[in-house]
């Protein structure tokens, strides 16, 4: 989230999972992946079948009630962390992780893409013995397939208690769709891993939030443009003299639409 780049333009459950605790409420299970921004990390999992819940948050540190300005900043031990809660029944730990493998460079120590430091590493964290045999197998699995050019160092660690962040990072995805999209293109995270996994990266790259969510997060000439097929009055509209580089995306969906050095001046706003 470092990372700067110009774009245009609930279901909340707090679940709290400490070490050797993986059950949570009606029988379903709890999961715990540091995979970088955990922006990133909610879509993937929540596109899932058998996927419950799924809650940005802090993981693996030692401080208490932590906040995303003393984690982004790398004042604790906590690295950014998704939560999943998954019915076992529906879906296993193992597909869980082959999902959570297909949205982060697992040979990359110091970060993930262009958020540096040891809050962004990417962690398992294991609840009990069978989640690390499990975790350990599949990270195994995955060295052998030689699908990178170095090995993984995706650490497996015990689950500590894991706090959920504040409630303008749920789902993010969803609520600023131009803002993540254009985070996860700048980030370099998606291209990585269109690169390494092409239409096998495990999830749909953009989403068209239900209409009720656009209807409260765009404005009335936004909602208008994207949905009702009106027109931005020429010389009157956000951008229409933005100079400045960046990306343009798609404010409904997050799809990258063009680049700034695309523009030309055609004289009609």
């Amino acid at each position: 989230m470092q990372y700067l780049i110009i774009a245009s333009a609930l279901l909340f459950v707090v679940l709290t999972a400490f070490a050797g605790e993986n059950v949570s409420a009606k029988g379903n299970s709890v999961a715990v992946f540091g995979g970088g921004c955990f922006w990133c990390m909610e879509s993937p999992f929540e596109q899932l079948e058998g996927v419950v819940d799924v809650t940005a948050g802090y993981a693996g540190g030692d401080e208490v009630d932590p906040t995303y300005g003393q984690v982004s900043s790398g004042r604790t031990s906590h690295i950014e962390s998704v939560q999943v809660v998954y019915d076992p029944e529906k879906i296993s730990y193992d597909e869980l992780l082959d999902t959570f493998w297909r949205q982060i460079d697992p040979t990359d120590d110091s970060g993930q893409f262009a958020d540096r430091g040891n809050h962004y590493r990417t962690a398992i964290f294991y609840s009990n013995e069978e989640e690390k045999e499990v975790a350990e197998k599949s990270k195994e699995k995955l060295n052998a397939a030689e699908v990178f050019d170095r090995p993984v160092v995706t650490a497996i660690v015990p689950a500590k208690k894991f706090y959920p962040a504040e409630e303008y990072h749920q789902d993010y995805y969803r609520k600023n769709v131009a803002h993540y999209s254009a985070y996860k293109i700048g980030s370099g995270r998606a291209g990585f891993l269109n690169n390494v996994w092409g239409e096998d990266s495990g999830h749909k790259e953009y989403i068209k939030p239900d209409d009720s969510v656009l209807r409260s997060t765009l404005t009335d000439l936004q909602y208008d443009v994207t949905r009702k097929d009106a027109t931005e009055p020429a010389f009157n509209n956000t951008y229409w003299d933005n100079k400045e580089a960046g990306i343009y995306v798609d404010i409904v969906s997050g799809e990258p639409l063009f680049s700034s050095l695309d523009k030309f001046k055609s004289g009609t706003g």
